[in-house]
């Protein structure tokens, strides 16, 4: 269950039981009709014992205690529906319901994956359109649709990286991914087969000549986030694509800050040559909670051959999937991504517009700004400098008091807010990073700045009070080692 109380909640929560807990014998939740056909047998050829009855422990319970049960544990639950939901680097934002209202229209709820393309055609018109607009947000060649979700997109990029070297006769080793880059970058590297070359930066930012000291002709390419994970736009990125380009590398720019210079910059102009779009950050698309997600790719025109398959195409006023494709990675999932996250991701951006979109990002900048300037005198900046979507500041005046940014973040939770992203990015010692987004108001950001001082002048006066915090959640402080590396992830029932 969570570990979060609801704003205001106040006095004694019941401890809320597993479903499982719940019900007796014999208790339903519905009632069906009698058969009116024979009672279907194991289909022939399945052994007997791979046919699974009746589910032993399984809940017996009523309706109702079914939607008693999950109303109370989403009411348990911290949404952005409920509250401000600071997390840097994951992009909080909210998501518009009209949008939940069109993913539900039957004719795309109800349209079956193996539709033929002749009576699918509204359904690959839009995301056709999705990937023209993707592409033309950000000034790139090519866009694809087919990753389930953002690091996915960032697998499918590197494979293309992969690819466009082995076609050119030469497998190259290396990719070099910045200590600022987003933190799945060197997994993905690692897991398509190459040899991570880590790069610290000297600075807030990566220079050409930090580039130029590690850059050689076994480098595939190199992974930059921009902004990075401190929150500060890469301003070399043209120089550095130009060198990288100069020794038959590639430039990745991870589009996971997306939302900070989406109608404001040109990748294209950057010197990109791939990029991953998380769809639920910039375009308004649910955070799944695990799934289901969206990770378009868009590709320069010197990637584009190597797409995955298949890949949507404009015939005159009709459209199809197009599999004669030679030098692509092929099929990298089943049937065609998420539909109703890409969905929701061509709502928003047919609501919003250019200009919407470019008055979105430019409030998101201006949202975490506003934050850094009246946070600055009670938390540490990691950088004094204007920042874009995220400002990243350390628990180094709390420090002296014993208190740390663990702390901090848990004493957050009794003030009513999510904690933000903590101890991350590494280059920052025990950070906080802090993304409002551009959905939240300037009153509801005073109220979090003044929470986050009165936290400050807690530590200061009474340190303990937030070594022991937090005080007011269903949980007091857990094991968090354990509950990483020993998760209960699924119920079995009792010996």
């Amino acid at each position: 269950m969570s570990l979060l109380k609801p704003p205001g909640t106040q006095g004694l929560v019941l401890e809320e039981p597993l479903i499982f807990e719940r019900g007796s014998p014999g208790r339903r939740g519905y009632a069906l009709p009698e058969l009116d056909a024979p009672e279907a047998k194991s289909p022939d050829g399945i052994e007997g014992h791979l046919v699974r009855g009746e589910l032993e422990g399984f809940p017996e319970v009523s309706e109702f205690d079914v939607v008693r049960h999950y109303t109370r544990l989403a009411q348990y639950n911290y949404c952005i529906d409920a509250g401000l939901f600071p997390l840097g680097s994951c992009t909080m934002k909210y998501n518009p319901k009209l949008h939940e209202s069109l993913v539900r229209h039957p004719g795309f709820s109800r349209l079956h994956p193996l539709m033929p393309e002749a009576f699918a055609q509204g359904a690959l018109r839009i995301l056709w359109e999705l990937t023209e607009d993707l592409r033309k947000c950000v000034g790139m060649h090519a866009c694809a649709l087919n990753p389930a979700a953002g690091a996915h997109g960032e697998f499918t990029g590197v494979l293309m990286i992969r690819a466009y070297h082995l076609d050119r006769g030469g497998r190259r080793r290396k990719i070099i991914v910045p200590a600022t880059a987003h933190g799945t970058n060197p997994a993905t590297a690692a897991m398509c087969g190459f040899e991570v070359v880590p790069l610290e930066a000297k600075a807030s930012r990566l220079t050409v000549d930090e580039v130029r000291a590690v850059v050689d002709d076994e480098t595939a390419a190199i992974m930059l986030t921009n902004p990075s994970t401190l929150g500060l736009f890469e301003n070399q990125i043209a120089d550095i694509g130009d060198l990288i380009h100069s020794q038959g590398g590639l430039l990745y720019c991870d589009g996971a800050n997306l939302n900070a210079i989406v109608g404001q910059a040109s990748m294209g102009k950057m010197g990109v040559d791939v990029s991953q779009f998380n769809l639920h950050k910039t375009f308004s698309t649910p955070h799944g909670g695990g799934g289901p997600g969206a990770g378009a790719v868009v590709v320069s025109e010197r990637l584009e051959p190597y797409l995955p398959s298949p890949c949507i195409v404009k015939n005159g006023d009709r459209y199809a999937f197009s599999h004669d494709r030679p030098k692509s990675i092929g099929r990298i999932r089943s049937f065609f991504s998420n539909f109703g996250i890409n969905l929701r991701a061509w709502a928003y951006i047919k609501t919003m517009g250019n200009s919407g979109l470019k008055e979105m990002s430019g409030a998101a900048v201006l949202n975490a700004n506003y934050l850094r300037v009246q946070l600055k005198d009670s938390f540490r900046l990691a950088f004094d400098e204007p920042c874009m979507h995220e400002a990243v500041f350390s628990d180094e005046l709390q420090r002296p008091h014993g208190v740390t940014t663990l702390d901090i973040a848990k004493r957050m939770i009794d003030k009513g807010y999510h904690p933000p992203t903590v101890f991350f990015p590494l280059v920052v010692r025990n950070a906080l990073m802090i993304e409002p987004t551009e959905s939240e108001s300037k009153e509801t950001l005073d109220q979090f700045v003044a929470a986050m001082r009165e936290i400050a002048a807690e530590a200061k006066d009474n340190p303990e009070l937030l070594r022991t915090a937090p005080h007011g959640a269903f949980r007091r402080r857990l094991d968090e080692t354990r509950a990483a590396r020993q998760p209960v992830l699924r119920w079995a029932p009792k010996s």
